[in-house]
């Protein structure tokens, strides 16, 4: 199993972040690669098991994620790639959590993901993902400060 990790702070409450965060579905509001976001059978921002539909930029690939842990309160979910593996992974489960930093006010931030793969990619496969969270957070940071101003 390899993990690929990469937390941030972010100058917003952890309220004002989890109110982004906490549509499974509403990821395309926040990120810019991501064309559009559908939720396939109609359920609410944290229905366990339901499924967003993503249209990837620049090329409309679509990929789809199961959400497989939703934890409002403590400002966590997971998610699952739904069927074939847009990466070369066997399995893969991201998390993404968000959690105060009681001096500053401000949010401490965590995407990681955890997967199989061959041996020689997973230093490849790490770095992608890495990097992917990277600039969603950053991201997520940019669109919660332009929502706060």
């Amino acid at each position: 199993m390899s993990i690929a990790y990469f937390s941030t702070v972010i100058d917003a409450s952890v309220e004002d972040v989890w109110a982004v965060l906490h549509d499974f579905h509403g990821i395309d509001r926040w990120v810019a690669r991501i064309r559009s976001a559908e939720p396939e059978n109609g359920a609410g921002p944290g229905a366990v098991g339901s499924v967003r539909r993503l249209t990837m930029e620049p090329h409309g690939r679509v990929v789809r994620e199961r959400l497989v842990h939703y934890d409002a309160p403590g400002h966590r979910y997971s998610y699952e790639f739904a069927d074939d593996q847009p990466y070369p992974v066997r399995a893969y489960r991201g998390t993404i959590h968000v959690l105060p930093v009681t001096d500053s006010g401000a949010t401490f931030a965590e995407w990681y993901g955890e997967f199989d793969c061959d041996a020689a990619l997973a230093g490849e496969l790490t770095g992608q993902f890495i990097r992917i969270y990277a600039a969603f957070l950053d991201e997520l940071r940019h669109h919660v400060a332009g929502a706060a101003a």
